[in-house]
């Protein structure tokens, strides 16, 4: 073998130290992924879970796909953040037959919500803004909104009592509706209403602009009002970051987090992984319509302008599950921390007065961008006091119960879905696992 020479060996280690510098660059410039990435199940007993109770979901899931009441599911949980259960049932496509799969993409709708308003602590974490600020710091057309008031005769537009805040929007407090209630008939002329702006050929900032030139339903700290809040969030977003909605929460969510699946509208090569839409109604299950609002196309075609931070995402459960399990986690995930522990505190209580209440069930509250446990003994449910989620469209839900240390992901696609309890039997049958 041919000796190395001094001259060749100094090139060799100069050459390996430039190998080890660009490997470290790409280990420092690799986001981060969530800390629990290893997604198959862990026995359940090792988590102080059954496995045989477990094993009731999916029996009972597959007994209400064979019914024809749901087209298929894809159900999440995790336990003290390793998953024990995870699997896919019934079909993504039932005229095709097409098996549901564990990435297959769902219409997450205002499951949105909650990934706006964790980018929202993001930015104040940055000290680009505050949650008391008044909205109209940033969107200079809400600094004075009008309310709609309802009389004998009809309504009347009065001022606001004061300026929306960034808070406000979080805890759906604005008065800003979906467009209805007084002064409906202004909000459909200006053509703003339909509860996500896939289709628009304009930047949520151009729809947020006029929206604030419409009356709202109620005033401002009033009235818990379910609406446009986060989709103004959205453009707030766009305006303080100086960035696309879309752009801001890849670089600071879904790359850091490993949320690869999840998108305002898919890449084409991924659309063939969108669960159909179906509907159930008066007993009876169907297929959804093609295009529209509710149907196939949404979140596919389209301009692909206009980002809804109220309803337009598509995810996986996986992808979902990580996010939740960075908030189970306090803001962290593997390699870096997306928020303070003290952010997700913050979003995780109450924040409504006990004169505005929380009109979707007793023993409940709202923090900032999800719905909280006050009382389990009011709310008549299994589950723990401090447990926070909520739900989309599409009949998607989610859960995160800290006493518990449970995160649980249930995505499927049915809209309308009447007269349905897979909600509440999926929470029966995951509580009832736990046997520590």
């Amino acid at each position: 073998m041919k000796p190395i020479s001094n001259r060749n060996s100094l090139v060799f280690r100069s050459a390996l130290r430039g190998c080890r510098s660009v490997v470290l660059t790409l280990l420092l410039l690799a986001p981060f992924c969530s800390s629990h990435a290893n997604w198959n199940p862990v026995v359940p007993e090792s988590v102080g879970m059954s496995g045989e109770r477990l094993g009731r979901l999916d029996a009972a899931f597959e007994k209400m796909i064979e019914q024809e009441k749901l087209p298929g599911t894809v159900t999440l949980v995790m336990r003290q953040g390793k998953v024990v259960h995870y699997s896919a049932l019934g079909f993504r496509d039932k005229e095709s037959q097409a098996p549901m799969q564990k990435d297959t993409l769902f219409r997450i709708a205002s499951q949105t919500k909650a990934v706006v308003s964790v980018g929202v602590m993001v930015l104040q974490e940055q000290g680009k803004l505050h949650l008391n600020d008044p909205v109209g710091k940033y969107l200079p057309e809400f600094m004075q909104t009008n309310v709609a008031q309802a009389t004998d005769d009809g309504y009347e537009v009065v001022p606001a009592k004061r300026a929306i805040t960034i808070r406000d929007l979080l805890m759906h407090t604005s008065g800003v509706a979906y467009g209805n209630g007084p002064g409906e008939d202004l909000w459909k002329k200006a053509g703003i209403q339909g509860w996500y702006f896939a289709n628009r050929d304009e930047p949520i900032r151009d729809v947020v602009r006029r929206m604030a030139s419409l009356p709202f339903q109620a005033h401002p700290g009033e009235q818990w009002v379910y609406g446009y809040s986060t989709d103004i969030l959205g453009a707030l977003i766009e305006v303080v970051s100086g960035q696309p909605l879309d752009v801001f929460l890849k670089a600071e969510l879904f790359d850091p987090i490993g949320m690869g699946d999840t998108h305002f509208f898919l890449p084409d090569y991924k659309a063939g992984r969108l669960a159909t839409v179906y509907g159930y109604q008066n007993g009876r299950l169907f297929r959804g319509p093609e295009l529209g609002n509710m149907g196939q196309g949404a979140y596919v075609e389209g301009p692909r302008r206009c980002f809804s931070g109220g309803a337009g995402l598509v995810s996986t459960a996986k992808d979902y599950a990580a996010f939740l399990q960075m908030l189970a986690d306090e803001g962290v995930v593997s390699g870096g921390r997306i928020l303070s522990r003290k952010s997700v505190e913050l979003m995780r209580i109450n924040h409504l007065a006990p004169e505005v209440g929380y009109p979707w069930g007793n023993g409940m509250g709202f923090g900032l961008g999800f719905s909280v446990v006050l009382d389990p003994g009011m709310r008549g449910e299994l589950g723990s006091k401090g447990e926070f989620g909520w739900g989309g469209a599409y009949h998607s839900s989610y859960w995160i119960d800290p006493e518990e240390d449970l995160v649980v992901v249930y995505f499927t696609q049915v809209i309308p879905a009447e007269n349905l309890n897979d909600h509440q039997l999926l929470r029966n049958l995951v509580y009832q696992s736990i046997v520590d």
